[in-house]
């Protein structure tokens, strides 16, 4: 008890319930703003670097990246220098990159471009001269050695199915990972967005895209102040990085998927599959034949006693997306950990979530090349070690195949009008590129 007859001083010491950066687990948001949404525009233009290296510090990120956008571009431009900001510290770095959104190709889906060098597109002095679709900036950002993203992924593919993964068509009429559909067969994208859109959304596209062949990554962001004002950190990194923590290190994990998107309540570090930890020599195992394979993960989560059955029963597309609250089975502490294959969860194991670190190991089959994840759905996710069985190539499923044709058919209608005029012709060059790629992938799936 505290009698209050006056002024008090009260000591308060917090402790944490895990610290994965002492375990080589480095946390990171890669979408956060200083302009636009929650913040001022007037009679400042968005904060400054100290405003943005406080909310880092406050919610213990490693690394947070601050993207300048539309709101208030051409004041928040001069923070961008290709490097660290001088307000970063050892283990609390701030680095502003760019986020391509306010400008013309923006129906198309947001970009996220980390690691610039450069950036102004060449030749546009103005917004308004920017391209009018993704993939001339995804190549140019690529070019100068910069790890390329979608935002807000589930904008625009949200669909009636509670099914994961499912074969519905979305509409492709938002600004999430819209031509991500058409831009990954150019090989121009490195990750999606995970974490402040619902997961569903995120997911499904992602897993088609995988399950043809493609290796795109998983990266957590928060979209803050924008997708949320609550706080930074809430959809989340957590990169293994070798040595001391730099931002091209944390980013180049990012690119590798030597990494995994969670909350923050559920952490699933060291996933190896055949003792081939994730993101390691290319993110793959060689295998002669199919048939069982050895995974194994580091697994720690906490919730407090009771359950929250108001966020229980909200529905999926209602915040908050991701929380491990949404996870939990029954009225005990248990979240159930699994393994997904193609897509598919062969194996799971429930662990309790008490803030220990727990051992998991599962085995599960393969029928041919496949990759391989391991999620607590609604709170984290691996990215994915992908098996490849006799030398053999991915390709899991030729309805995920026609799924992403469908897509890109889709999408061209909802983007070829909002295209430039000046550009439509090249852009219909890359969506016809697109359609042959997924042709050639459906003939060659073998599983259905």
């Amino acid at each position: 008890d505290v009698r209050v007859d006056g002024p008090r001083e009260l000591t308060v010491r917090l402790e944490r319930w895990i610290d994965p950066a002492k375990l080589g687990w480095y946390s990171g948001d890669h979408h956060i703003h200083a302009a636009g949404c929650s913040h001022y525009d007037n009679p400042t233009q968005g904060v400054s670097p100290k405003d943005m290296w406080r909310q880092v510090e406050g919610e213990a990120l490693n690394v947070g990246s601050v993207l300048t956008w539309g709101p208030c571009y051409y004041h928040q431009k001069q923070f961008f220098s290709g490097g660290d900001d001088a307000v970063s510290r050892p283990g609390r770095l701030v680095h502003y990159d760019l986020e391509v959104s306010g400008f013309p190709s923006s129906h198309a889906g947001h970009l996220v471009l980390l690691g610039l060098r450069e950036q102004d597109y060449p030749g546009a002095t103005r917004i308004e001269h920017w391209p009018s679709w993704d993939l001339p900036i995804l190549k140019w950002a690529r070019a100068q050695g910069a790890v390329t993203g979608f935002a807000h992924s589930g904008l625009g593919l949200s669909v009636g199915s509670p099914e994961l993964p499912n074969f519905e068509i979305p509409a492709f009429d938002g600004i999430g990972a819209n031509e991500y559909v058409v831009d990954v067969t150019h090989d121009a994208v490195d990750f999606i967005s995970a974490g402040d859109t619902p997961y569903l959304s995120e997911l499904n596209i992602w897993y088609h895209t995988l399950n043809v062949g493609y290796r795109t990554r998983i990266s957590g962001e928060t979209d803050f102040p924008c997708m949320t004002d609550d706080r930074v950190g809430e959809g989340r990194t957590y990169a293994k990085v070798d040595g001391p923590l730099s931002y091209r290190g944390f980013i180049e994990a990012v690119r590798t998927g030597r990494s995994y998107v969670s909350d923050g309540r559920s952490h699933l570090m060291d996933f190896r599959v055949d003792g081939n930890g994730v993101g390691t020599r290319g993110g793959e195992v060689r295998r002669e034949r199919a048939g069982r394979v050895r995974v194994a993960l580091k697994v720690a989560a906490w919730l407090p006693a009771a359950p929250d059955d108001d966020l229980r029963s909200r529905p999926l597309k209602e915040k908050p997306y991701w929380d491990l609250r949404r996870a939990r089975i029954g009225q005990g502490r248990e979240v159930p950990v699994e393994v997904v294959v193609n897509g598919k969860p062969l194996a799971r194991r429930n662990v309790v979530a008490d803030g220990t670190v727990q051992s998991v190991e599962l085995e599960v089959p393969i029928e041919g090349s496949s990759w391989i994840a391991a999620r607590i759905l609604s709170s984290s996710h691996t990215n994915p070690v992908f098996v490849i069985v006799g030398g053999q190539p991915i390709r899991a499923s030729r309805r995920s195949a026609q799924w992403c044709l469908d897509a890109v058919n889709q999408c061209w209608s909802q983007k070829k009008a909002r295209t430039a005029a000046s550009e439509r012709d090249e852009a219909q060059k890359a969506y016809d590129h697109a359609r042959q790629a997924y042709e050639r992938l459906r003939a060659e799936c073998e599983r259905e």
